[in-house]
């Protein structure tokens, strides 16, 4: 499968551990460093669209920046662009392959999109 991309933060033990059973599977996915290398607002909404998903629910509401800018009532435009800006509030990992994707929460739920 050469149409794998993970969204990854290497400092999160859960985005690593997706990594490894990829790699145990002898399959090399795309990393892309999304704290390194940000979404665009257009490539958050696909990505979005392939995880039939909204903002709010890859939102990590747990991070202090997301209380610090009060996002619990933001609307998805708001929500959009907060992603955008602030990329450490997108919750990881994320496998995308092809037209779908899924959050790696645990991590073996990335196997999912796997034949």
């Amino acid at each position: 499968m050469s149409d794998l991309t993970l969204y990854h933060n290497p400092r999160c033990s859960k985005s690593r551990a997706a990594l490894q059973l990829l790699n145990e599977r002898r399959l090399q996915p795309i990393i892309r460093r999304y704290l390194e290398q940000p979404l665009s607002a257009e490539e958050l909404g696909e990505l979005l669209g392939c995880l039939g998903l909204t903002a709010k629910e890859v939102l990590r509401s747990g991070e202090a920046l997301y209380r610090e800018l009060n996002l619990a009532d933001a609307n998805e435009p708001a929500l959009i662009k907060a992603i955008v800006k602030h990329p450490i509030l997108l919750e990881r990992p994320i496998l995308r392959v092809g037209k779908r994707a899924v959050i790696g929460r645990p991590p073996a739920r990335v196997l999912e999109l796997l034949p």
